[in-house]
């Protein structure tokens, strides 16, 4: 899902955070994204964690370093400086290195001239001694250098291939390479990068020139590997590799996510994406007509829209695929009368939580024709817009719906999302509270005025806020969950515990069938933080996933959890389950980019075992969690 997405099922995290630039960042990264910040962008995918809970609310996994106003903002500057020091100190130490780190320079002005050049071929190199193919090699190399300099890369290509017979040195393999590469010629390119890599495999130039060859030729997971490998070679200082990995992540992933998305059936999420996603609109009763007590033949289409209702009522998997069923059933048999506006909501709604944005926004399309004053027609789909990043559709829509009713408190409800996706939290709060004064029942409309505020750096308020809903809303488990997260954003673990567990007794008692899972999930991201008890944390992300075996939000943190632990083989299966999971194009992609991470890991223990050391040395592996 896109930056701007619609409202979407909440995930382990306590605030909102600054939306990144569209297209830079998806669900699926922000859930995921636990890895420390010096591992770069390679494993951190680049994003920041926007997940949108039940009701919509919008809250993050970790808080933006940018983010003066987060209680862990000042640590996390300290850490901005102490890498850019690390940093700069890497840049002088590898300038002050030989020529292996740097590229091909021209020969100085004391050079050799090419009449004082020695001739050498294979069968005279054999007679010189090793200190004359040193010295040889050495002018041989300078004046490659020279004819390099000049741009004449066939005359620099046949001396750097006299001095590979005079002396096997990386450098001259990658020196040669580099004038294949200035040629297009990206097989002779991979040859000699990888000739020298043999001869030193943390040569990090020449593993980043065969990485950008292999891409040449779309040899896209080797050229991952390779730029992977060196990452880790220059501890995740150089900034240029790390978005080149990143860029061969999301190239890989959308090779593979387009192929799985030709062959994917549509279908819907689990039923906690769904419920949070309906719990977004306020409840209504049914329309005047489709009511219990109204005798409906179900075999009209009459009869089908109250049977997707009544489905849709149990919020389990089952109920939520019979109300799909229902709904589509109700169009096909038709004579719907006064409430044809209202199946094409429904059936629209259904349609666009299976993914199928453009048949979804059809039916919007037809609803709004058909009965223009149904104004949740226009916020469903401006939020369908939203996904697909096309915030000024949105607005539009919004804008629609007040001229047919100012006082419809879901509309800027709604709108308020648009306005914090657009880090416009002024507005957003305008907004959130314009939603309560019509209407103060609605506890969404708070828990997001409380999460706007935090990340306003109102901390007081949106503390006093939430104590407010717990005292208002004393039997939402919601209210709880979320308050928690806000206290475990301040690391008070104790009491954040405390209140996921009693979230999790109320959503027990309240929906034995279709339990909410995100207090199990938040509980088992609260003991790693606190105790790194690993073994607990897995234990309730597997219960959440008993109670809702879809929830792409349970597997993710299992996902991490495993990762953390160096479990990649086991880590790589939920990858792999998340990208399954994904109901759009860019959740598989961005499901599918911690897959390939995952997996290049797995090739860099087998290929690089040095590497993979170093890199447990360095912290935890690649997707260690905060």
């Amino acid at each position: 899902m896109s930056a701007n997405a619609a409202p979407l099922p909440n995930s382990p995290g306590p605030f909102p955070v600054e939306i990144p630039e569209p297209g830079t960042s998806s669900l699926w990264d922000r859930i995921s994204t636990w890895a420390s910040e010096h591992k770069g962008v390679v494993y951190t995918a680049a994003g920041l964690t926007l997940v949108v809970g039940a009701g919509g609310a919008i809250y993050y996994l970790t808080s933006s370093n940018n983010d003066a106003s987060s209680p862990t903002s000042t640590n996390k500057r300290k850490q901005k400086r102490d890498r850019k020091k690390a940093k700069e100190r890497a840049e002088k130490e590898a300038a002050a290195k030989e020529e292996p780190k740097t590229e091909p320079k021209k020969a100085s002005v004391t050079a050799t001239s090419e009449n004082e050049l020695p001739e050498v071929d294979e069968s005279t190199v054999a007679g010189l001694s090793e200190e004359e193919r040193k010295d040889y090699a050495a002018k041989l190399k300078a004046a490659g250098n020279k004819a390099y300099g000049s741009k004449d890369y066939n005359r620099a290509i046949d001396l750097y291939g006299k001095a590979i017979l005079c002396r096997q040195d990386p450098v001259f393999y990658s020196n040669r390479a580099a004038c294949w590469n200035a040629m297009a010629n990206w097989d002779k390119v991979i040859e000699d990068t990888t000739a020298a890599i043999n001869l030193d495999n943390e040569y990090v130039k020449a593993l980043n020139r065969r990485a950008n060859a292999y891409e040449q030729v779309d040899r896209n997971s080797e050229a991952l590997l390779d730029y992977t490998a060196s990452c880790i070679i220059d501890g995740f200082r150089n900034e240029s590799s790390a978005q080149s990995v990143e860029r061969l992540l999301k190239k890989v992933a959308e090779a593979k996510g387009k192929a799985i998305l030709a062959s994917k059936d549509k279908k819907l999420p689990s039923p906690t994406f769904v419920t949070n996603y309906l719990q977004s609109f306020r409840p209504k009763p049914p329309p005047y007509g489709l009511g219990k007590e109204e005798e409906l033949d179900e075999e009209t289409g009459s009869g089908q829209l109250r049977k997707g209702l009544k489905a849709m009522d149990v919020k389990t998997a089952e109920g939520y695929t019979d109300a799909a069923a229902a709904f589509d059933k109700a169009l096909e048999l038709g004579d719907l009368g006064e409430h044809e506006a209202f199946a094409y909501n429904m059936r629209g709604t259904f349609r666009y939580l299976k993914g199928d944005n453009d048949d979804a926004l059809k039916d919007m399309d037809k609803s709004v024709e058909l009965q223009p004053d149904l104004t949740q027609s226009y916020i469903k789909r401006a939020s369908m817009h939203l996904e697909l990043a096309n915030p000024d559709a949105a607005e539009s829509d919004f804008a629609a719906a007040l001229e047919q009713n100012k006082d419809d408190p879901d509309i800027y409800y709604h709108r308020a999302q648009l306005h914090f996706i657009k880090a416009e939290f002024g507005e957003a709060a305008k907004d959130y509270q314009k939603s309560i004064d019509l209407d103060k029942d609605f506890i969404f409309s708070h828990i997001q005025l409380g999460v706007t505020q935090y990340k306003m750096g109102s901390i007081a308020s949106s503390m006093a806020t939430f104590r407010r809903c717990m005292k208002n809303f004393s039997n939402v488990p919601d209210v709880y969950n979320y308050y928690g997260e806000l206290l475990l954003d301040q690391q008070k673990y104790q009491e954040a515990i405390e209140k996921f567990d009693t979230a999790v007794e109320m959503e027990k008692s309240a929906k034995p069938m279709g339990m909410n899972v995100l207090p199990l999930i938040n509980k088992a991201l609260a003991l790693f933080q606190w105790k790194q008890d690993f073994g607990e944390a897995e234990k309730l992300c597997q219960k959440a996933l008993i109670i809702d075996p879809e929830c792409d939000i349970a597997v993710a943190t299992m996902a991490q959890l495993l990762l953390q632990q160096g479990k990649v083989t086991e880590a790589l299966k939920y990858f792999e389950r998340a990208a399954e999971l994904s109901r759009t194009e860019g959740e598989i992609i961005n499901a599918l980019s911690y897959a390939e991470a995952t997996r290049t890991q797995l090739e860099v223990q087998e290929k690089y075992p040095k590497l993979a050391s170093r890199l447990g040395q360095m912290g935890a592996g690649l997707g260690g969690m905060r």
